[in-house]
């Protein structure tokens, strides 16, 4: 025989597994099913024989030079009767405007390098205020950076020069003509 504890272990191991097995289906409530939609693919059309077809062209090169001479263009308006007209395209030489690149002509004038940060930006905003285009180098110092304080940059160096003497008196100090590159001012 069982004892009284056997049997309320193996009533209350009983319900616990009905618990788990049906109670979360009968508060789920009805389910819904996902099916995927997919798109079909029409077919390829079969093209009619009123429609031109038209031949794949190898891509044009707009940076070529042009021909020299005459150039004949056949255009032909049906099989039938095939026409000929004649282009004629004439060379002119322009001058092409040489390409500057930038990055390896701009100047700046380097006023001078600081150690204080706010004197440097302090001078920089004195000469924007003038009308210059003056800039710190870097923008966000750390402590015990130096700090560079520039005009420019510009991409004529006379311009420059000019403004040397002028920068003089403002400041007081002697500026420096520099080759400017962007990625490493």
């Amino acid at each position: 025989m069982s004892s009284p504890f056997q049997r309320r272990l193996v009533g209350t191991i009983i319900l616990v597994a009905i618990g788990v097995i049906v109670l979360p289906d009968v508060f789920d409530g009805k389910k819904k099913h996902y099916q995927e939609e997919f798109a079909s693919i029409p077919i390829k059309p079969e093209l009619s024989k009123d429609v031109e077809q038209f031949e794949i062209q190898e891509p044009v090169d707009f940076d070529a030079e042009l021909p020299g001479e005459p150039v004949e263009v056949t255009i032909k308006s049906s099989p039938a009767e095939p026409e000929k007209e004649t282009l004629t395209i004439v060379e002119k030489k322009q001058p092409q405007p040489s390409k500057v690149d930038y990055a390896k002509s701009a100047w700046i004038i380097q006023l001078g390098v600081f150690r204080n940060a706010d004197n440097a930006k302090n001078l920089a905003l004195k000469l924007r205020k003038q009308g210059y285009q003056a800039h710190t180098f870097p923008k966000d110092p750390k402590p015990g950076d130096l700090v560079r304080v520039a005009v420019g940059p510009d991409v004529s160096k006379p311009d420059l020069e000019k403004l040397l003497p002028k920068l003089k008196e403002i400041t007081g100090l002697n500026g420096q003509l520099l080759k400017f590159t962007p990625l490493n001012p």
